[in-house]
């Protein structure tokens, strides 16, 4: 398996006002896109191909990955005017698909989930596609019986729930055949579909893997304090400046006393002299003095 599909298309209105001038995918983690993470979490696995779904801040994509590629593998961008939701959006990538068994990953989380070992699990299956669940976490919504799933809510057979759903998963191109074309359309009606053939497989994932979700601006700062902070080599940082806990993007501008604690900076932004920040999340290009704390900057 080469191929992978990071769905990107999404608005991002948890993280709101964080992703008015990126999409959710591209907003900065640990001084780099999100995306580049799980692009390096699938590359390491053997993917080489990439098709990305876009929607809100669509040219924004362009500017991050100008040459349509990254360390080496092919990014295609498939811009949605109109959200299709996942189900829409694979059937949106038919061509691209070319027959082909997929990854499918969202783009906005960060885990270490084994994908090698679910992309293995997959092909030596005689599933349709394959989920990698978990039997712990807030939505239990998948019943299990040995490898195969057996129902999704209830919905097929009536039964409780029992694994959640990572949102990490394999398909083959026959998924497509349960997918109509031209329609803002879920993926579940179609695995509902594959359970009653007997098609829709699980992959358990054991123990504890890593599990970032930054749908939120606090659950963003968490996984972002979760990693030792830096000081990106291109900032400028005035010798009488104070940072504490704090990551800073490239080239941004830290003036004489400026004092930011547990705050993260976007790249190219700037603090002002005698500025203090607790707590903030400044974007890109802002030029910020005064006293702030917990503020979106």
């Amino acid at each position: 398996m080469r191929k992978a599909f990071l769905l990107g298309a999404g608005l991002g209105t948890r993280l709101k006002p964080l992703t008015q001038t990126l999409p959710k995918p591209l907003i900065p983690f640990a001084n780099r896109p999100l995306m580049t993470h799980v692009l390096d979490h699938c590359i390491a696995a053997g993917i080489s191909d990439f098709a990305i779904n876009t929607h809100h801040l669509h040219e924004t994509w362009q500017q991050v990955f100008p040459e349509g590629t990254y360390r080496g593998a092919t990014l295609t961008f498939f811009h949605e005017p109109l959200l299709l939701e996942t189900g829409g959006g694979i059937k949106n990538i038919a061509e691209w698909i070319d027959g082909d068994p997929i990854l499918v990953y969202n783009g906005d989380i960060i885990t270490d989930l084994p994908i090698d070992r679910l992309m293995t699990s997959h092909m030596a299956s005689n599933n349709v596609a394959t989920l990698a669940t978990q039997d712990h976490g807030p939505a239990l919504h998948l019943s299990l019986q040995g490898h195969q799933i057996t129902d999704i809510r209830g919905l097929v057979k009536g039964q409780s729930g029992t694994h959640q759903f990572t949102g990490i998963y394999c398909i083959d191109a026959e998924i497509l055949d349960l997918i109509p074309a031209g329609e803002k359309i879920s993926v579940i009606p179609a695995f509902l579909e594959l359970i009653k053939r007997q098609q829709l497989g699980a992959y358990h994932v054991k123990g504890q893997p890593q599990w970032l979700d930054l749908g939120t601006r606090e659950a963003y700062l968490e996984a972002s304090f979760s990693l030792t902070p830096e000081i990106h080599p291109s900032a400028q940082v005035s010798p009488s400046a104070k940072i504490t806990n704090s990551w800073i993007g490239a080239r941004c501008n830290i003036a004489e006393g400026a004092q930011i604690t547990d705050s993260i900076l976007w790249d190219d932004s700037s603090v002002l002299a005698d500025a203090q920040l607790t707590n903030c999340i400044v974007h890109s290009t802002s030029l910020v003095h005064g006293i702030h704390e917990n503020a979106d900057l």
